[in-house]
């Protein structure tokens, strides 16, 4: 699947200036709230008109404003999955996602019903109205009625935004296995680092009205194009590794990065398994001399490779951990006091580590 985005396009006084190309997966378009993020999304579903512009999938052309294409939303078979879930709330869980197949054209290759059902764990809820749903299990009903219309591509706008943090741990596996097992495109808004670096491939960052950068996740997210276009706390790094041994009784497994191991608590993932961490920069200290006598399980040895000053009183310190950059978001007064310059030697400590299985 190949999907080409360029548009532009002014709403009142903002004006969305932006393109990428993505080869499937999951395509996440990153950035703060008023970004663009949204307005890009509605372009590609066909809820927006843009005013000049060229959105292409697989060679079927969608918006071509030079040679006056426009494809109504309804001819292009995306599914669209919202902030709010938007049930019809006169219908069972059953009722919802049987509408969903309204949609699917009658030669599509579709998801049965039962795969759909188990792939979101929504089986004890099949007979529900909406109104006795939590608002996780209301936007894997959202996301079951969007998978049942046969959808050539999944555009996803903030489904974790309304959520409290318990039920978007609680969706966020389903997301995943979403991810990986059903292989349908996903074009991803959000403006959460941690849910990004979890679910997306490819990051495409965008930053009033216009792309930043696009790339891979582990690259988009450490890069330092990241703080100007997030809110700085959280900026921080991704990094690929492989699950190299599992600690059972006490739920560690470690990671073997570049250069170095990690040791991440509470999973039971397997030995021989690519993964991807999360390490915000604002859970990163940093030491001259090695550290003893704490119970941070990480703690890196590296070489100062970069520091930057946001000119708000705080410094973040790129570390060269045999490969790996790890980033640490301290005070100016702390690097100031430590003498910190790039060729230092320093130790990372680490106290948060978050894990994907990839």
């Amino acid at each position: 699947m190949t999907l080409s985005v360029e548009i532009r396009h002014q709403l009142g006084t903002f004006r969305l200036d932006a393109g990428f190309t993505s080869e499937g997966g999951v395509t996440a378009l990153f950035g703060r709230s008023g970004s663009g993020k949204t307005s890009l999304l509605r372009a590609i579903a066909g809820l927006v008109r843009p005013d000049e512009g060229r959105i292409v999938l697989d060679g079927d052309i969608l918006v071509d404003t030079k040679r006056k294409i426009f494809v109504p939303k309804h001819k292009r078979r995306f599914g669209y999955v919202f902030q709010e879930a938007r049930l019809f709330p006169h219908l069972s869980v059953s009722g919802n996602l049987t509408y969903g197949r309204w949609f699917a054209p009658r030669d599509a290759e579709t998801a049965s019903f039962e795969h759909v059902v188990d792939l979101l764990g929504i089986d004890a809820l099949l007979d529900r109205r909406p109104a006795n749903l939590s608002g996780g299990e209301k936007q894997r009903v959202a996301i079951g009625r969007a998978l049942l219309s046969a959808p050539r591509l999944l555009l996803m706008d903030e489904p974790l935004a309304a959520l409290d943090e318990e039920r978007k741990a609680e969706i966020l596996p389903y997301l995943e296995r979403l991810r990986d097992e059903t292989k349908i495109p996903i074009v991803y808004v959000s403006h959460a680092v941690h849910e990004v670096a979890r679910l997306a491939d490819r990051v495409v960052l965008l930053n009033d009205g216009r792309v930043e950068a696009i790339g891979a996740v582990s690259d988009v997210l450490s890069s330092p194009l990241l703080t100007a276009a997030v809110d700085r706390r959280e900026a921080g790094s991704v990094l690929m590794g492989t699950i190299v041994a599992v600690d059972r009784p006490h739920r560690i497994a470690t990671v073997r990065l570049n250069g170095r191991d990690l040791h991440v608590p509470n999973t039971d993932i397997d030995a021989g398994q690519a993964v991807r961490v999360h390490i915000p920069a604002r859970d990163v200290m940093l030491a001259t001399g090695k550290p003893e006598g704490l119970s941070a399980l990480n703690i890196l040895q590296g070489t100062i490779a970069k520091i930057a000053s946001d000119g708000e009183g705080m410094i973040t310190v790129e570390v060269d951990c045999g490969g790996d950059a790890v980033h640490a978001r301290i005070t100016a007064l702390s690097g100031e006091r430590l003498q910190l310059h790039p060729g230092k030697t320093v130790f990372a400590i680490i106290k948060t580590v978050a894990l994907d299985t990839r």
